[in-house]
């Protein structure tokens, strides 16, 4: 399956849907993961550390929701 975390975008929310830990066991069990470019930043979580798990780094929401079957996120989707 095509899991696919974009970056949160609400004021103040600094969380991410999935750690690198979290990418690694989804990558383990077979799934695809697609991570939005920067989704981990405001935490620490790096691109490189969501790359070295097993992601695939996407530059924007919009490919990340076309290219995923499921959305993990922490807030609800905005406009």
């Amino acid at each position: 399956m095509y899991i696919g975390v974009p970056k949160e975008i609400k004021n103040h929310e600094y969380r991410v849907g999935l750690t690198p830990a979290g990418v690694r066991e989804l990558i383990n069990h077979g799934h695809t993961v697609l991570i939005q470019k920067d989704a981990g930043a405001a935490i620490g979580l790096s691109n490189e550390l969501y790359t070295e798990a097993g992601a695939k780094i996407i530059d924007t929401a919009e490919e990340v929701f076309a290219g995923a079957e499921m959305i993990i996120k922490v807030k609800e989707p905005q406009p």
